[in-house]
Protein backbone atom coordinates (compact mmCIF):
# COMPACT_ATOMS: atom_id res chain seq x y z
CA UNK A 1 0.00 0.00 0.00
CA UNK A 2 1.44 3.36 -1.06
CA UNK A 3 0.60 6.38 1.08
CA UNK A 4 0.94 10.08 0.22
CA UNK A 5 4.01 11.76 1.74
CA UNK A 6 3.47 12.20 5.46
CA UNK A 7 5.48 12.92 8.57
CA UNK A 8 4.09 11.03 11.53
CA UNK A 9 4.62 11.95 15.17
CA UNK A 10 5.08 8.66 17.06
CA UNK A 11 4.97 8.59 20.85
CA UNK A 12 6.33 5.51 22.64
CA UNK A 13 8.66 4.77 19.74
CA UNK A 14 10.83 2.41 21.81
CA UNK A 15 7.99 -0.02 22.59
CA UNK A 16 7.42 -3.22 20.63
CA UNK A 17 4.69 -1.71 18.45
CA UNK A 18 6.69 1.49 17.96
CA UNK A 19 9.76 -0.46 16.82
CA UNK A 20 7.65 -2.55 14.48
CA UNK A 21 6.18 0.63 12.99
CA UNK A 22 9.65 2.04 12.40
CA UNK A 23 10.93 -1.18 10.82
CA UNK A 24 7.90 -1.53 8.56
CA UNK A 25 7.70 2.04 7.34
CA UNK A 26 11.46 2.33 6.81
CA UNK A 27 11.49 -0.76 4.62
CA UNK A 28 8.18 -0.53 2.76
CA UNK A 29 6.82 2.99 3.06
CA UNK A 30 9.35 5.45 1.58
CA UNK A 31 6.75 8.24 1.66
CA UNK A 32 6.39 7.94 5.45
CA UNK A 33 8.81 9.83 7.69
CA UNK A 34 8.52 9.34 11.44
CA UNK A 35 9.39 11.76 14.20
CA UNK A 36 10.01 9.34 17.06
CA UNK A 37 9.38 10.49 20.62
CA UNK A 38 10.77 8.74 23.70
CA UNK A 39 11.06 9.65 27.38
CA UNK A 40 14.73 8.96 28.15
CA UNK A 41 18.23 8.62 26.76
CA UNK A 42 18.03 4.88 27.33
CA UNK A 43 14.87 4.67 25.23
CA UNK A 44 16.51 6.79 22.54
CA UNK A 45 19.40 4.33 22.37
CA UNK A 46 16.91 1.50 21.84
CA UNK A 47 15.53 3.31 18.81
CA UNK A 48 19.01 4.10 17.47
CA UNK A 49 19.88 0.40 17.76
CA UNK A 50 17.31 -0.32 15.05
CA UNK A 51 19.64 1.28 12.50
CA UNK A 52 18.81 4.08 10.09
CA UNK A 53 15.06 4.03 10.76
CA UNK A 54 14.82 7.59 12.07
CA UNK A 55 16.80 10.65 11.11
CA UNK A 56 18.81 12.01 14.08
CA UNK A 57 16.84 15.26 14.11
CA UNK A 58 13.59 13.25 14.28
CA UNK A 59 14.46 11.32 17.43
CA UNK A 60 13.47 13.46 20.39
CA UNK A 61 13.28 13.03 24.16
CA UNK A 62 10.14 14.60 25.62
CA UNK A 63 7.83 14.49 28.61
CA UNK A 64 4.56 13.11 27.23
CA UNK A 65 2.64 15.16 29.78
CA UNK A 66 4.24 18.42 28.63
CA UNK A 67 1.97 20.14 26.13
CA UNK A 68 4.62 22.62 25.00
CA UNK A 69 7.24 19.93 24.34
CA UNK A 70 4.74 17.86 22.38
CA UNK A 71 3.55 20.87 20.37
CA UNK A 72 7.13 21.74 19.46
CA UNK A 73 7.81 18.16 18.40
CA UNK A 74 4.59 18.08 16.35
CA UNK A 75 5.52 21.08 14.23
CA UNK A 76 5.83 20.00 10.61
CA UNK A 77 4.00 16.70 11.21
CA UNK A 78 0.77 15.66 9.51
CA UNK A 79 -0.61 13.18 12.04
CA UNK A 80 0.25 11.42 15.29
CA UNK A 81 0.14 7.84 16.55
CA UNK A 82 -0.03 7.68 20.34
CA UNK A 83 1.45 4.46 21.75
CA UNK A 84 1.73 5.49 25.40
CA UNK A 85 -0.05 3.36 28.01
CA UNK A 86 0.44 0.97 30.90
CA UNK A 87 -1.20 -2.22 32.14
CA UNK A 88 0.16 -1.94 35.66
CA UNK A 89 0.76 1.34 37.51
CA UNK A 90 3.93 1.96 39.49
CA UNK A 91 4.70 4.09 42.54
CA UNK A 92 5.71 6.91 40.16
CA UNK A 93 3.15 6.51 37.33
CA UNK A 94 -0.61 6.16 37.78
CA UNK A 95 -3.16 5.18 35.16
CA UNK A 96 -4.26 8.81 35.02
CA UNK A 97 -0.67 9.95 34.43
CA UNK A 98 -0.04 7.44 31.64
CA UNK A 99 -3.40 7.64 29.89
CA UNK A 100 -5.49 10.72 30.55
CA UNK A 101 -2.77 13.28 31.22
CA UNK A 102 -0.76 12.33 28.13
CA UNK A 103 -3.89 12.41 25.94
CA UNK A 104 -4.80 15.85 27.25
CA UNK A 105 -1.32 17.10 26.39
CA UNK A 106 -1.40 15.47 22.96
CA UNK A 107 -4.84 16.87 22.13
CA UNK A 108 -3.63 20.38 22.96
CA UNK A 109 -0.39 19.87 21.03
CA UNK A 110 -2.26 18.55 17.99
CA UNK A 111 -4.46 21.64 17.96
CA UNK A 112 -1.49 24.01 18.25
CA UNK A 113 0.54 22.20 15.58
CA UNK A 114 -2.42 21.81 13.22
CA UNK A 115 -2.27 18.02 12.96
CA UNK A 116 -4.99 16.66 10.71
CA UNK A 117 -5.42 13.32 12.52
CA UNK A 118 -4.64 11.26 15.62
CA UNK A 119 -4.58 7.46 15.84
CA UNK A 120 -4.72 5.85 19.27
CA UNK A 121 -4.30 2.09 19.81
CA UNK A 122 -6.30 1.35 22.96
CA UNK A 123 -7.37 -1.84 24.71
CA UNK A 124 -10.47 -3.93 24.08
CA UNK A 125 -12.85 -3.44 26.99
CA UNK A 126 -11.94 0.22 27.54
CA UNK A 127 -14.95 2.18 28.76
CA UNK A 128 -15.56 5.23 30.90
CA UNK A 129 -18.16 3.17 32.80
CA UNK A 130 -15.91 0.18 33.52
CA UNK A 131 -15.41 -0.76 37.17
CA UNK A 132 -11.85 -1.75 36.31
CA UNK A 133 -9.44 1.13 36.97
CA UNK A 134 -7.25 0.42 33.93
CA UNK A 135 -10.12 0.01 31.46
CA UNK A 136 -11.93 3.05 32.85
CA UNK A 137 -8.81 5.20 32.55
CA UNK A 138 -8.30 4.03 28.97
CA UNK A 139 -11.93 4.88 28.24
CA UNK A 140 -11.50 8.40 29.61
CA UNK A 141 -8.31 8.83 27.57
CA UNK A 142 -10.16 7.77 24.44
CA UNK A 143 -12.91 10.28 25.15
CA UNK A 144 -10.42 13.11 25.62
CA UNK A 145 -9.09 12.52 22.10
CA UNK A 146 -12.53 11.96 20.54
CA UNK A 147 -13.73 15.24 22.06
CA UNK A 148 -10.68 17.17 20.81
CA UNK A 149 -10.60 19.34 17.70
CA UNK A 150 -8.46 16.79 15.85
CA UNK A 151 -10.21 13.78 14.24
CA UNK A 152 -9.16 10.65 16.11
CA UNK A 153 -9.30 6.98 15.18
CA UNK A 154 -9.36 4.70 18.23
CA UNK A 155 -8.27 1.10 17.65
CA UNK A 156 -9.33 -1.12 20.57
CA UNK A 157 -7.06 -4.14 20.49
CA UNK A 158 -6.73 -7.43 22.41
CA UNK A 159 -3.42 -9.29 22.87
CA UNK A 160 -0.93 -8.30 20.16
CA UNK A 161 1.58 -10.98 19.15
CA UNK A 162 4.93 -10.12 17.62
CA UNK A 163 8.39 -11.71 17.66
CA UNK A 164 10.18 -11.09 20.95
CA UNK A 165 7.42 -9.17 22.70
CA UNK A 166 6.18 -9.96 26.21
CA UNK A 167 2.99 -11.76 25.16
CA UNK A 168 4.85 -13.98 22.69
CA UNK A 169 7.58 -14.84 25.20
CA UNK A 170 4.95 -15.81 27.75
CA UNK A 171 3.05 -17.92 25.24
CA UNK A 172 6.27 -19.62 24.07
CA UNK A 173 7.18 -20.45 27.67
CA UNK A 174 3.75 -21.98 28.25
CA UNK A 175 3.88 -23.96 24.99
CA UNK A 176 7.25 -25.48 25.92
CA UNK A 177 6.42 -26.18 29.58
CA UNK A 178 5.44 -29.58 30.96
CA UNK A 179 2.85 -28.09 33.31
CA UNK A 180 1.08 -24.74 32.90
CA UNK A 181 -0.80 -23.19 35.84
CA UNK A 182 -3.81 -21.33 34.43
CA UNK A 183 -6.29 -19.21 36.33
CA UNK A 184 -9.70 -20.83 36.06
CA UNK A 185 -8.24 -23.58 33.92
CA UNK A 186 -7.56 -21.20 31.03
CA UNK A 187 -11.19 -20.68 29.99
CA UNK A 188 -10.77 -16.93 29.39
CA UNK A 189 -11.46 -16.11 25.73
CA UNK A 190 -8.63 -14.55 23.74
CA UNK A 191 -8.45 -13.19 20.21
CA UNK A 192 -4.77 -12.43 19.54
CA UNK A 193 -3.88 -10.22 16.59
CA UNK A 194 -0.69 -10.21 14.54
CA UNK A 195 1.50 -7.14 15.08
CA UNK A 196 1.87 -6.88 11.30
CA UNK A 197 -1.91 -6.51 11.00
CA UNK A 198 -1.88 -3.81 13.68
CA UNK A 199 0.77 -1.82 11.82
CA UNK A 200 -1.20 -2.26 8.61
CA UNK A 201 -4.32 -1.00 10.40
CA UNK A 202 -2.41 2.08 11.59
CA UNK A 203 -1.22 2.77 8.04
CA UNK A 204 -4.70 2.36 6.62
CA UNK A 205 -6.23 4.58 9.30
CA UNK A 206 -3.89 7.33 8.10
CA UNK A 207 -5.09 6.79 4.53
CA UNK A 208 -8.83 7.21 5.17
CA UNK A 209 -10.11 10.51 3.80
CA UNK A 210 -11.67 12.40 5.42
CA UNK A 211 -10.06 11.13 8.65
CA UNK A 212 -12.26 9.01 10.86
CA UNK A 213 -13.39 10.21 14.26
CA UNK A 214 -14.48 6.84 15.54
CA UNK A 215 -13.82 3.82 17.73
CA UNK A 216 -12.95 0.62 15.85
CA UNK A 217 -12.60 -2.73 17.62
CA UNK A 218 -10.08 -5.01 15.97
CA UNK A 219 -8.94 -8.48 17.03
CA UNK A 220 -7.46 -11.52 15.39
CA UNK A 221 -9.47 -13.84 13.12
CA UNK A 222 -10.18 -16.45 15.82
CA UNK A 223 -11.58 -16.41 19.33
CA UNK A 224 -10.42 -19.30 21.52
CA UNK A 225 -9.74 -20.02 25.15
CA UNK A 226 -6.33 -19.38 26.72
CA UNK A 227 -5.86 -23.14 27.11
CA UNK A 228 -6.71 -23.69 23.44
CA UNK A 229 -4.28 -20.96 22.39
CA UNK A 230 -1.47 -22.64 24.32
CA UNK A 231 -2.34 -25.98 22.70
CA UNK A 232 -2.19 -24.42 19.23
CA UNK A 233 1.18 -22.87 20.04
CA UNK A 234 2.44 -26.17 21.46
CA UNK A 235 1.71 -27.98 18.19
CA UNK A 236 3.91 -25.48 16.36
CA UNK A 237 6.87 -25.67 18.76
CA UNK A 238 6.57 -29.37 19.49
CA UNK A 239 5.51 -29.03 23.12
CA UNK A 240 2.95 -31.00 25.11
CA UNK A 241 1.97 -28.95 28.18
CA UNK A 242 -0.57 -30.07 30.74
CA UNK A 243 -2.89 -27.54 32.34
CA UNK A 244 -2.95 -27.07 36.12
CA UNK A 245 -6.16 -25.14 36.97
CA UNK A 246 -5.82 -22.40 39.59
CA UNK A 247 -9.09 -21.34 41.29
CA UNK A 248 -9.91 -17.75 40.33
CA UNK A 249 -11.01 -16.94 43.89
CA UNK A 250 -7.68 -18.06 45.32
CA UNK A 251 -5.73 -15.99 42.79
CA UNK A 252 -7.86 -12.95 43.61
CA UNK A 253 -7.11 -13.45 47.29
CA UNK A 254 -3.38 -13.65 46.61
CA UNK A 255 -3.49 -10.48 44.49
CA UNK A 256 -5.29 -8.70 47.33
CA UNK A 257 -2.58 -9.74 49.79
CA UNK A 258 0.15 -8.59 47.39
CA UNK A 259 -1.52 -5.19 47.05
CA UNK A 260 -1.85 -4.92 50.81
CA UNK A 261 1.77 -5.62 51.69
CA UNK A 262 3.81 -4.58 48.62
CA UNK A 263 4.18 -1.04 47.25
CA UNK A 264 4.54 -2.37 43.69
CA UNK A 265 2.94 -5.83 43.57
CA UNK A 266 3.68 -8.12 40.61
CA UNK A 267 -0.06 -8.82 40.29
CA UNK A 268 -2.97 -6.62 41.33
CA UNK A 269 -6.71 -7.22 41.23
CA UNK A 270 -7.00 -4.64 38.45
CA UNK A 271 -4.42 -6.35 36.24
CA UNK A 272 -5.92 -9.76 36.97
CA UNK A 273 -9.34 -8.51 35.85
CA UNK A 274 -7.89 -7.16 32.59
CA UNK A 275 -6.11 -10.44 31.91
CA UNK A 276 -9.30 -12.39 32.65
CA UNK A 277 -11.46 -10.15 30.45
CA UNK A 278 -13.02 -12.18 27.61
CA UNK A 279 -12.10 -11.01 24.11
CA UNK A 280 -14.87 -11.64 21.61
CA UNK A 281 -14.57 -9.00 18.92
CA UNK A 282 -16.63 -8.52 15.77
CA UNK A 283 -14.06 -7.36 13.22
CA UNK A 284 -16.50 -6.59 10.42
CA UNK A 285 -16.75 -2.82 10.96
CA UNK A 286 -13.02 -2.26 11.46
CA UNK A 287 -11.95 -4.45 8.53
CA UNK A 288 -14.50 -2.74 6.28
CA UNK A 289 -13.53 0.78 7.36
CA UNK A 290 -9.81 0.06 6.90
CA UNK A 291 -10.12 -2.35 3.94
CA UNK A 292 -8.08 -4.81 6.01
CA UNK A 293 -7.61 -8.57 5.61
CA UNK A 294 -6.29 -10.36 8.70
CA UNK A 295 -3.66 -13.09 8.76
CA UNK A 296 -4.77 -16.47 10.04
CA UNK A 297 -3.81 -17.45 13.59
CA UNK A 298 -1.50 -20.35 12.70
CA UNK A 299 0.53 -18.09 10.38
CA UNK A 300 0.84 -15.57 13.20
CA UNK A 301 1.95 -18.23 15.67
CA UNK A 302 4.57 -19.61 13.29
CA UNK A 303 5.86 -16.11 12.58
CA UNK A 304 6.08 -15.19 16.27
CA UNK A 305 7.25 -18.50 17.75
CA UNK A 306 9.59 -19.71 15.05
CA UNK A 307 11.08 -16.32 14.28
CA UNK A 308 10.72 -16.27 10.54
CA UNK A 309 8.55 -14.65 7.88
CA UNK A 310 5.33 -16.43 7.01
Amino acid sequence: MSLPPQRILLTGANGHLGKRWLETTAGNQPTIATRALVRSNRAAEQVRALGAKVQPEDLRIVDYADREQLAAAAQGCDAAIHLVGILKPSPTTSYQDAHETTCQALAAAAREAGLRQLVYPSIFGASTTSVNACLASKGRAEQILLDSETPTTILRLPMVLGPGDFATRALAGQAHARFVPLVGGGTTLQQPIDVRDVVEALLRALQVSPPLNAVLELGGPETLSHAELIARAAVIVGGAPRTLPLPLGAVRAVSTLLETFLPNPPLSRTVLEVLQHDDCIDNARACSALDLELRDLDSTLRYCLLGGPV
